[in-house]
């Protein structure tokens, strides 16, 4: 038998798997079916009185039906679908087929018995009655038929991949409608063990002819090797941030495939399994934390109508910051930045990708560089920026520490510029990103955002200036995350530098969102900082992404710290304390406060040693102006016990 039913299948579908049955067929076979149905009333309404008379006025009196049928057909295009992949958009289009019918047999009746003229075709349209009944039948048919050739597909001609055993982790509407789904999934062939569930009242019932289990009668050794379990499929949406991360951890430790549904409850709303994706769980959502949820009005109301100017545009924050700004209706957005191929892919993605191209807010794209003075100067007397965000700079430590000229030329006298020339045109406020790197700086790099900060909050003028500190940021170039998924790609080793070094991460969107509400709410001088959230030892996360990757062998290398590089990021230095702001997760900082005098006379110094690329000159100075400024496996240990005659701050 079913060798039988394998043989009429390819005949329908053809031999191969990749084919289909043309749509001629499928609309043949359609009208074909509504005949049937035709007949079929016949039989039910008239049977065993069928007199032959009967019989063809019956018939005759379909004609129009069958018409009607054969249009509507043709219009909608309801014949053109797959029929192996029939779904519940393919069932909607046949419902309106038959009820379109139906309410256009029953118009076309009352019209053809109230006009005189068309009486003479009253002989081809049936009855209310049957009409309703042939209608009924026909679309019962048609879904019966499209149901029952799915079936025959999925079981008989279906490419059958490899069998992964699985279990689902959820025994609730997400872990049913995702069973359903993975049943149509003809790119991975799941045969799932068990549901596994933490409710009591789920635990020993079964679904679909499944057992629901406790997780610790199914993630055990035994259990795994006697099923040969390879994958667990988290089906619980709805979970919590914190105990998703808790389960997540514990379920990589089994050495299981971890896979997860969407976070949207939207098709468990609509139980539409088509939409359904299962996904590999990434490291993001290993670090995913309760998001900043920021209100829109303050942003807004600071950037609506406004000419703004973000520098560092193509860069990861620098793009989120154009990106978002955008929906807050400004003016106009000018973007500037001195690297050409990135600035090209963001020009073409806010020009030609949605949402953004369709926003109608004049955007400029610059090519130029912040430590350009004569640039610069052309920039702002062309545009005239009211808000500026201040992106640009180098931020790699250890690189940076090889080049503290250029360090210092972009980071202090490439900020230097901007801020100058936002006074100079009369910006409404000057928003910096700067570092949690420098605070307490042991670096190069901090050092020169330390002393970008110190610059701007000694400004005395009607520009407002702004900083916002943060960490790292999840994805960004450079950053540890792409660094590992390149070291995982060659076969490892993950390289890190110390066993309890620690960093705080946060994604792009929400560093860039509390950017712009920090821009939006902050006053002159203030300096920003944010909960991070907890911090995360990199050699966990190297560990947690070799157990995620299934790379067998990988071994996670201990280089040392870099030049430059301490164990932890700081927040806030010592002698800083924080205040309260409207929001629980955005604290404001008050540092000692500098006259602009004093330091622009060391800043000066540092202007006039930088020509001679002394780099021992150049860090030299910076340490006199930033005293905490403390090199940590550096070549400029040394001058730390040398420091003397430190420039002196007000407090």
């Amino acid at each position: 038998m079913k060798k039988l039913i394998v043989r009429i299948a390819k005949f329908i579908f053809g031999k191969s798997n990749s084919s289909s049955m043309p749509r001629c067929f499928v609309l043949l076979f359609d009208i074909i079916l509504v005949f049937l149905a035709v007949l079929f009333v016949l039989v039910v309404r008239f049977f065993p009185e069928m007199e032959s008379r009967l019989i063809s006025e019956y018939l005759q009196s379909t004609i129009s039906l069958m018409i009607y049928f054969f249009l509507t057909f043709v219009i909608t295009g309801s014949y053109k679908g797959m029929v192996r992949y029939t779904g519940f958009q393919d069932i909607e289009k046949i419902v309106g087929v038959s009820i379109f019918v139906f309410v256009a047999l029953c118009i076309s009746n009352i019209i053809v018995k109230h006009v005189s003229a068309l009486s003479c075709l009253m002989a081809y349209f049936s009855s209310y009655a049957n009409v309703l009944l042939i209608c009924t039948m026909s679309l019962i048919f048609m879904m019966l038929s499209r149901l029952t050739v799915r079936r025959i597909y999925n079981e008989y001609l279906r490419p059958r991949p490899q069998v992964i055993n699985a279990v689902i982790y959820g025994a609730g509407d997400a872990g049913i409608i995702t069973l359903n789904a993975i049943s149509q999934d003809n790119m991975n062939q799941y045969n799932v063990i068990s549901f596994v569930d933490d409710s009591d009242s789920k635990i020993g019932k079964s679904i679909n002819g499944i057992m629901v289990r406790r997780p610790d009668a199914v993630f055990n050794k035994k259990f795994l090797q006697e099923r040969k379990i390879d994958t667990v499929i988290l089906a619980v949406p709805s979970l919590g941030i914190e105990k998703k991360q808790e389960l997540l951890d514990r379920l990589l430790d089994t050495g299981l495939n971890v896979k997860s549904v969407p976070h949207t409850i939207s098709w468990i709303e609509n139980g539409d399994t088509e939409n359904v994706k299962i996904e590999d769980i990434k490291i993001e959502d290993l670090l995913e934390r309760e998001p900043i949820k920021l209100g829109n009005e303050n942003v807004k109301r600071e950037l609506e109508g406004k000419v703004v100017l973000v520098t560092g545009a193509a860069g990861s924050i620098g793009s989120e910051i154009c990106r978002q700004v955008l929906h807050h209706n400004p003016k106009q957005l000018v973007m500037l930045d001195q690297a050409e191929s990135p600035m090209y892919d963001l020009q073409f993605e806010l020009n030609n990708e949605e949402p953004y191209k369709h926003i109608p807010v004049p955007k400029d794209y610059v090519i130029g560089n912040v430590k350009d003075a004569v640039k610069m100067e052309e920039v702002f007397g062309k545009y005239r920026p009211q808000v500026i965000y201040h992106a640009a700079a180098y931020k790699h430590v250890p690189l940076m520490e090889s080049f503290p000229y250029e360090a210092v030329f972009v980071n202090v006298f490439g900020t230097k510029n901007i801020a100058d020339l936002a006074i100079k045109y009369d910006a409404e406020k000057f928003v910096m990103i700067s570092t949690d790197k420098a605070v307490n700086p042991t670096n190069v790099m901090g050092a020169t955002k330390r002393i970008a900060e110190i610059y701007t909050q000694s400004r005395n003028s009607a520009t407002k200036f702004v900083t916002t500190r943060f960490g790292n940021v999840l994805g960004s170039n450079g950053s540890v995350i792409p660094l590992f998924k390149k070291q995982l790609a060659h076969g490892g080793p993950l390289t890190v530098t110390s066993r309890d070094i620690i960093r705080y991460f946060m994604t792009i969107p929400e560093a860039c969102s509390l950017v712009l509400e920090a821009g939006a709410i902050g006053e002159d001088d203030d300096i920003f900082v944010f909960d991070m959230g907890k911090p995360v030892k990199i050699y966990d996360l190297a560990s947690k992404m070799i157990k995620l990757s299934h790379v067998p062998n990988v071994q996670i290398e201990i280089t040392g710290l870099r030049p430059g590089e301490k164990l932890y990021e700081e927040l806030l230095a010592t002698r800083e304390n924080t205040i309260p702001t409207e929001h629980p997760k955005i604290m404001r900082a008050k540092v000692r406060e500098y006259t602009e005098d004093e330091v622009n006379a060391e800043i000066k110094v540092l202007h006039e040693i930088l020509p001679s690329c002394d780099d021992f000159k150049i860090v030299g100075q910076m340490k006199k102006i930033v005293p905490e400024f403390k090199s940590n496996n550096s070549v400029y240990q040394v001058l730390d016990s040398e420091r003397g005659g430190y420039l002196v701050f007000n407090a």
